[in-house]
């Protein structure tokens, strides 16, 4: 769940008095003096007052000056969402989705969902859209969930530019459109989107025709796999490997496949494997060939399963043994440094 932030700004229609208190909490608390400020919300949130009622909630949850207690806070955010605060709305739905303070319910978390995003809260409208996408609380409809996603991305919401992106990439409640894919993606991407990053350079690198750049996609790549993403660090692994617009590199290709395989994907351990078994970029190593194609095998690979055995034939029982001594520590370690 994210952070939950304070509301800063006065309701203008509350009474000068109101303000006034309002206004002392909310310096109190952009000074780091919680306690002053729950002191000065807490009467006027009892009032009534919605927006001492969500930073009360806020308080709460995040912890700030007092012990966290999600129960506590959705009680202030159902009393502020109630009063139609569309913050409010959108955190109480976010707790009932991951069930913080409440029952889990995916009905009731699309509930506050949308009455906030009707509000235009983007957020609501990204969440909406990922209820709809998924079926959660709601029947499955990809086609409600681009509309929701869409609302959000308009508002400039870099995680629903990048869902929208994605639906117009592959058809997905939207006729595939890779000019549309593109733009959003784009959008999305120069927020640093990480996903988005990732999927430029997926349609950068297969989209075919004029759109073709194996130059972009490395870069877009690069951007993601910085990022941690791990499908964007064996992709660019697999672009210095094959010279797909950049220079051939090996040991480039080899660091990007160790930073996925750390992240126990399966491709990139089999990636290793391969590199270690044919001395690509590292000095050649049956035993952390080996290695890295049991943890591959390990994790769903289907043809590691099979070469996994094709290696061991052609290994001593003493090297097999050796190599199941390093993967016990490559674990210990959590595949760092193997």
């Amino acid at each position: 769940m994210k952070k939950l932030t304070l509301a800063i700004l006065l309701i203008f229609s509350c009474a000068t008095a109101w303000a006034a208190d309002f206004a002392k909490g909310l310096a109190a608390a952009e000074a780091g003096d919680f306690v002053a400020a729950l002191i000065e919300w807490k009467p006027l949130a009892e009032q009534g007052n919605a927006a001492a009622q969500y930073n009360l909630g806020t308080i709460y949850y995040n912890g700030d000056g007092v012990l966290v207690d999600h129960k506590e806070a959705a009680k202030w955010f159902r009393l502020a969402a109630e009063h139609g605060k569309a913050e409010a709305q959108f955190d109480l739905g976010i707790m009932y989705a991951n069930g913080q303070g409440v029952i889990e319910d995916d009905k009731e978390a699309v509930k506050w969902y949308r009455l906030a995003a009707e509000q235009g809260n983007a957020g609501a409208q990204f969440n909406l859209g990922v209820m709809h996408a998924t079926g959660e609380g709601v029947p499955k409809n990809d086609k409600n969930a681009i509309s929701w996603y869409r609302l959000a991305a308009e508002q400039g919401f870099a995680a629903a530019q990048s869902n929208l992106g994605h639906g117009y990439h592959l058809g997905s409640g939207v006729e595939v459109d890779a000019k549309l894919a593109l733009l959003w993606y784009e959008l999305a991407a120069e927020q640093g989107s990480a996903e988005a990053q990732f999927n430029l350079g997926v349609l950068y690198e297969h989209s075919g025709g004029v759109m073709t750049n194996l130059t972009k996609a490395v870069a877009w790549y690069r951007l993601a796999a910085e990022q941690g993403v791990a499908a964007a660090q064996v992709n660019l692994g697999l672009m210095y490997q094959n010279a797909r617009g950049v220079n051939k590199d090996n040991k480039e290709a080899v660091k990007w496949y160790r930073l996925a395989a750390e992240q126990s994907l399966a491709q990139a351990q089999y990636n290793m494997s391969v590199m270690y078994q044919s001395g690509l970029g590292v000095i050649q190593d049956e035993i952390y060939s080996y290695m890295w194609m049991k943890f591959a095998a390990a994790n769903g690979h289907l043809e590691a399963k099979k070469y996994k055995d094709i290696l061991a034939k052609q290994m001593t029982p003493q090297d097999i043994s050796k190599a199941q001594d390093l993967a016990r520590e490559c674990v210990k370690k959590n595949y760092k440094d193997c």
